[in-house]
């Protein structure tokens, strides 16, 4: 019996064993100078083909790669102690891992994790994932290569992982669906467009407990292709530090949004925007929800353009259409911008002719520094997000300057409500708090500024 018993035990280990991969049983050395990028592969490759498991990148160890393509039902596993850098050198990142969708930024088509039409893959450990991504190993000439891109693939899972120094975007998911990401922590200061998470055309993600630190927008939903829409995303309890926008939905935008929630964040020393939602390819975006969120140092809380412009790699010739943008709620956010100088406002905009409709603001506190001028305040033909303005680039807010409002300006609005906000100055601003320029069916009710309710005389409402 004793023998029996030893004999299940023996063969339990052995199948559990056999699931995990270390990459040293594979050639690997990882002593942070020879480039182990076949030893990796290997593991992957062996995985997959018995099913699936675990490949290991042992704790204490430093284990240099190109580029890794990950296969069905494979974990990458980074422990705890343990980095897995990239290559310094461009020519150890392969050519065949798809491309950039955006226009003129052929230079970020390699990556270094790479996975095409895969089931169930994973990213997991605590870890790092180094891109070594630095200005003096990679630029615009040599190419800079993203860091992770997923395509076509189902049931993917990053946790717990930390990311750092990509030599562009962190991550890429093209056309993806049921994506989990818990727990994970992003540093992409080294080079520039640092983008965190990225989500094109995906489907059911859900991303959590995560916080990025971006020299570009910190997540960003896409849709680049017509028939392939961004819907069921939900983000909450993450933090974001960016040197561009917190959030970034749109842009890339030839597919249609829907059904976004945003919770329970945290946004800090953002330079553009803390929410920037643009649409302009042709799609159609709707229904999002953003709530219980606090920002500090964040220029523009809430940045919302309707325009035209061609982003995508693939755009055709002719101009896109211009379908709609409608049904958003912003719902109890405190912001603090005393800090900051007096370009600091909700700016919310379709253009002449196309509007954004049915758009809720509620329960929102917003301290401002102040500093707007009598001519600030007296300043007319304020720029539109036309072709002509954009000149072939995006709708940007240096574009349009210093708004005539301090608190919330909005422009070719349709239906816009507006309850419960509280707006305060630091220092004098001569600006009146809310301008409407072209808002049909827009209720203002119970919005104060610094403790009074606010008078029917300090609203601008032009026609």
């Amino acid at each position: 019996m004793k023998l029996i018993i030893t004999f299940l035990l023996l063969s339990f280990c052995l199948q559990i064993n056999a699931k995990e991969y270390n990459v040293f049983d594979f050639g690997a050395k990882g002593d942070g100078i020879q480039k182990d990028t076949q030893a990796v592969q290997s593991a992957i490759d062996a995985a997959t083909k018995n099913g699936g498991g675990k490949v290991v990148i042992p704790a204490g160890k430093t284990v240099v790669i190109g580029t890794i393509f990950l296969k069905d039902f494979v974990t990458l596993y980074v422990e705890n102690g343990a980095v897995l850098l990239g290559s310094p050198d461009i020519e150890d990142y392969s050519d065949k891992t798809h491309k950039n969708m955006y226009k003129n930024e052929p230079h970020m088509d390699r990556c270094l994790i790479f996975a095409n039409e895969a089931k169930s893959i994973a990213i997991e450990g605590y870890g790092t994932i180094d891109g070594n991504g630095y200005p003096k190993n990679f630029t615009n000439k040599t190419g800079r290569p993203m860091l992770i891109r997923f395509m076509n693939s189902n049931d993917i899972h990053v946790r717990d992982i930390t990311i750092i120094n990509p030599a562009a975007w962190t991550s890429a998911f093209l056309y993806c669906n049921e994506i989990t990401v818990d727990g994970i922590r992003i540093h992409s200061r080294v080079n520039h467009n640092g983008d965190g998470l990225d989500f094109d055309g995906c489907s059911n993600v859900r991303v959590a407990n995560s916080s990025f630190n971006t020299s570009d927008d910190s997540i960003c939903l896409q849709a680049s292709q017509p028939n392939i829409p961004c819907k069921n995303i939900v983000v909450t309890n993450c933090t974001f530090e960016s040197k561009w926008a917190g959030m970034r939905i749109g842009l890339l935008s030839r597919g249609n949004f829907e059904s976004v929630t945003v919770s329970n964040c945290t946004f800090s020393n953002i330079d553009d925007s803390g929410l920037k939602i643009q649409m302009n390819e042709g799609g159609e975006m709707k229904n999002m929800v953003f709530s219980n969120l606090v920002m500090k140092n964040v220029p523009r809380p809430i940045f919302m353009t309707f325009a035209q412009q061609k982003a995508c790699v693939d755009a055709p010739e002719e101009m896109y259409p211009m379908k709609s943008m409608h049904d958003f709620i912003f719902r109890g956010m405190v912001v603090d911008n005393t800090e900051l100088d007096k370009n600091s406002a909700i700016f919310i905009t379709g253009i002449t002719g196309h509007y954004i409709e049915n758009v809720l603001l509620e329960d929102i506190q917003m301290t401002i520094a102040g500093g707007g001028t009598l001519q600030d305040a007296q300043k007319a033909n304020i720029k539109e997000y036309t072709l002509d303005v954009l000149d072939g680039w995006w709708p940007e807010f240096h574009l349009v300057g210093t708004l005539p409002s301090y608190g919330i300006y909005a422009r070719h609005i349709k239906g816009l409500h507006i309850d419960n906000v509280h707006l305060k100055i630091k220092d004098s601003d001569k600006r009146p708090p809310i301008v409407f320029d072209d808002v049909v069916n827009g209720e203002i009710s119970n919005v104060f500024t610094d403790g009074k309710p606010i008078s029917e005389k300090q609203i601008v409402k032009k026609k």
